[in-house]
């Protein structure tokens, strides 16, 4: 398989069809000079070399190249199509759920961690809030890269609905149990969390954009503080595109830069193009705005960032600095969802978007592979399930 991959890297047919029940990002927070110099890669998958484990095969993304890895990994974690072992990933590593009912910590997908002797931290079992669930996770975020040591190490998990909860896996009280919080203003329902080490906060932002609550790692609160947008620099847009956005689902995304100390909000707006024949709804991305924040709740629109790429996917958004890694695009936002992929030159406004053909999902004796982003102060792009399909890129001048 992975000389297929790179037959067809070499053949300028560009990366295979991926069809994505989520894409996760992994940020590792404690890095090394040579994690620095790690290439952003895609991790396509995992050939079994014995027992349950496989070796990964990753493509760089900045050189399209793929190289074979002495890293092994559990195959239960590349091909869990039907189990859903993998539920978030944050600061290098991956939360997982089993069969037993055990919400886990692992390391597995950080490129620098030992295969032979994993890091396993299991978690108490979840508790569920009056009205509320805790069977569809949003994101889980984690304060640092150590959970399995550092006693300040916070791990949040956001339900889709009101329910916030917050773990601290090595804490001094000894056996870690969960704080659970009730979200009261249903604006953060669907939002997704993340934490500030600028704030030392875990942050969510509402939908719309115009409030950021934030709660204190290590005193978690039902009365969390509030942050008002104020957006300025509004850009102007035509009559079109104000009506192609009003038609569009919207999101928005926190992310922090680490190597500039900045924050911005991500607005991103996705439009339906097509319903399936079983119902789904298949979305592409049709604008992108960028606003820088500061201490003030200022959200200035801009289309300059730098020498920064940015990465949204279904989880913590991140930053790199393009410099670091030649072949990725400054100034630019990568996205990666479950039906396409693309990016954002934030000078032009163009959105450049792969969509992903779902007919394929229909036939029983086909194979899928989701993504999965891992960042250790690089990016990794984990992809399981193997299908070679027909993908097209589009361009959205609008």
């Amino acid at each position: 398989m992975s000389m297929l991959l790179r037959r067809l890297s070499s053949l300028g047919l560009g990366k295979p069809h991926v069809s994505m029940r989520s894409s996760l990002l992994l940020h590792s927070r404690g890095f090394s000079t040579s994690l620095l110099q790690t290439p952003p890669c895609r991790i396509v998958l995992a050939e079994p070399c014995g027992g349950d484990l496989g070796k990964l095969v990753v493509m760089n993304l900045n050189k399209l190249e793929c190289k074979d890895l002495e890293k092994k990994v559990p195959l239960e974690l590349v091909d869990d199509e039907d189990s859903k072992i993998i539920i978030g990933a944050s600061g290098g590593w991956i939360a997982t759920l089993k069969e037993d009912g055990v919400l886990r910590l692992q390391d597995d997908f950080n490129p620098v961690a030992s295969d032979t002797n994993p890091k396993r931290i299991p978690l108490p079992p979840l508790v569920t809030l009056p009205h509320c669930q805790t069977k569809i996770i949003t994101n889980v975020s984690v304060s640092s890269s150590s959970p399995e040591d550092d006693e300040d190490c916070v791990v949040a998990i956001k339900f889709l609905g009101p329910q916030l909860s917050f773990c601290k896996p090595a804490g001094k009280s000894g056996k870690p149990e969960w704080t659970n919080i009730k979200i009261e203003n249903p604006c953060f329902y669907s939002s997704r969390v993340m934490f500030s080490k600028k704030d030392n906060m875990f942050r969510i932002p509402g939908s719309g954009g115009h409030l950021i609550g934030s709660w204190d790692p290590y005193k978690p609160s039902n009365n969390p503080t509030f942050q008002r947008l104020r957006f300025k620099n509004m850009p102007k847009l035509t009559k079109a595109k104000q009506n192609l956005m009003d038609l569009c689902c919207r999101s928005e995304h926190l992310v922090e830069s680490r190597p500039t100390g900045e924050t911005f909000l991500v607005k991103q707006y996705k439009k339906t193009i097509k319903i399936t024949k079983v119902g789904i709804a298949r979305m592409r991305t049709k604008a992108l705005m960028v606003f820088k924040l500061d201490n003030e709740g200022n959200a200035v629109y801009t289309q300059e960032i730098g020498d920064l790429v940015t990465f949204l996917s279904m989880s913590e958004p991140f930053c790199v600095p393009a410099t670091s890694f030649p072949g990725l695009y400054p100034n630019s936002v990568k996205f990666h969802d479950f039906d396409e992929s693309g990016f954002v030159g934030l000078k032009s406004t163009r959105v450049w978007s792969r969509s992903y053909t779902c007919s394929a999902l229909l036939h029983s004796t086909t194979k899928y592979y989701r993504v999965l982003d891992l960042d250790t102060e690089s990016v990794f792009l984990f992809c399981y399930t193997i299908s070679i399909l027909p993908t097209n890129y589009v361009i959205n001048i609008n």
